[in-house]
């Protein structure tokens, strides 16, 4: 007669899977430098100290591509902190991330918010090399407004030359970018003064223009990654495609992925998927951008 010796079914609760969940993400090697300070107070009089996040691969014999991570939240809110996640998943596959925060509306414009980022980008080209970064190798990227940011960034070189350099950006990755035609979405509206989007835009539409990416686009910008949900905000979906448009007359087949059915908000949570297809497109064009 076969006897079948009895098994056990270990229950485990929630707290224990979560300890042990946590115990083996923090086996994967990754240091983190919190709060750096990149924009002391009294660097522009109308700018506060601002600071960043870096997350690092452990113990790498070589300096690894810079990811520059520019959050969204519609130019008025929003924090590095809450980004942590996406900076992690990216050290693990030995990208050296990098998450900003910015001055915010109401308090601050939407040229304040240019500066800052700007001087992040030569914060990192200067200090990198301490983190394990490449600085000859810095990609920026956004979500919604910090993707706009991010294009504002790529397509004008005049935020640099405060600084005293010359744009080190190799690539830039836009996710779900909002504001690329600013101007045709303020005209369009025609909001009434002191609504959100004109307390980050004033209520000029010569600052419009000056801030909406589409206009400055040229063959000496570096490349792009662009990527859009297929279900996002009216406004995003109809700017996007005008960018598309005039980027298509300097490289006509651009590196885009339209992911259908996705919205606005799930563009970003993706990254909580660390075999997400779109960490595949990321590592793809930091490596063919790297050259």
């Amino acid at each position: 007669m076969l006897k079948i010796k009895s098994t056990k079914i270990i229950k485990i609760s929630f707290p224990s899977l979560l300890f042990i969940l946590m115990v083996s993400l923090s086996s994967c090697k990754v240091t983190k430098s919190k709060d750096i300070t990149y924009m002391k107070e009294g660097f522009d009089e109308n700018l506060p100290e601002k600071s960043l996040n870096i997350f690092s691969p452990k113990k790498s014999e070589e300096l690894k591509p810079v990811f520059i991570f520019i959050h969204g939240g519609s130019w008025d809110s929003g924090k590095k902190e809450l980004y942590s996640f996406f900076g992690k998943r990216l050290a693990r596959k030995e990208i050296v991330a990098v998450i900003i925060d910015y001055p915010l509306s109401p308090e601050y414009i939407i040229s304040d918010m240019t500066k800052a980022t700007a001087q992040s980008v030569k914060w990192v080209k200067e200090n990198i090399d301490e983190y394990g970064g490449d600085s000859s190798q810095i990609f920026v990227s956004g979500h919604s407004a910090g993707g706009h940011l991010a294009a504002l960034l790529s397509t004008k070189d005049e935020y640099f030359e405060p600084l005293g350099i010359k744009n080190p950006i190799k690539g830039a990755i836009l996710i779900d970018a909002a504001g690329l035609d600013m101007y045709t979405f303020l005209k369009k509206k025609n909001y009434p003064a002191g609504t959100s989007y004109l307390k980050t835009f004033t209520n000029d539409s010569v600052i419009w223009k000056e801030h909406s990416p589409i206009y400055f686009i040229d063959d000496n910008d570096p490349s792009l990654l662009i990527m859009m949900g297929g279900n996002t905000l009216p406004g995003i979906l109809s700017s996007t495609k005008r960018f598309l448009e005039e980027y298509r007359k300097i490289v006509p087949d651009p590196n885009y992925h339209l992911q259908e059915g996705k919205k606005h908000i799930p563009m970003i949570l993706q990254f909580f998927n660390s075999n997400n297809k779109t960490y595949d497109w990321i590592e793809d064009f930091i490596e063919n951008n790297s050259k």
